[in-house]
């Protein structure tokens, strides 16, 4: 099954976002929250992302999915095409749209693709 790892410049939202994910696509998938730093502050930290990574990976594959500015820089640091790539997307609607794609055993292109059909959903 294909990761995901939601990476925030906050740790309470990225975890948020993850439990919110969790309720509406499943708890089966491997997801991770990598918000934060390692002393609790805003931004974003290589190591948390890293060890995100390492967490959902179950070898199909893992879709990180940064909120802004420097937890993208950071998502660049670790991509592995073909293995660990980057959604851009918005970060709550790309995140449940990941992790239902991913429960429905998409593969690692389905679920990026789905994640990126979050840019297309109206909400008026």
């Amino acid at each position: 099954m294909v990761g995901i790892v939601l990476i925030s410049h906050s740790s309470g939202l990225a975890a948020e976002v993850a439990a919110l994910a969790r309720q509406i696509g499943g708890a089966q998938v491997p997801l991770a929250a990598a918000g934060g730093t390692e002393d609790g502050g805003l931004g974003t930290s290589p190591d948390r992302v890293t060890a995100a990574i390492e967490e959902v990976d179950r070898g199909d594959g893992v879709v990180l999915i940064p909120d802004l500015g420097s937890s993208v820089l950071t998502a660049r640091l670790l991509q592995t095409p073909g293995a660990v790539v980057i959604a851009d997307v918005p970060f709550v609607e790309g995140a449940i749209s990941a992790v239902v794609a991913a429960g429905g055993g998409a593969s690692l292109d389905g679920v990026l693709a789905a994640a990126e059909e979050a840019w297309h959903v109206r909400k008026l």
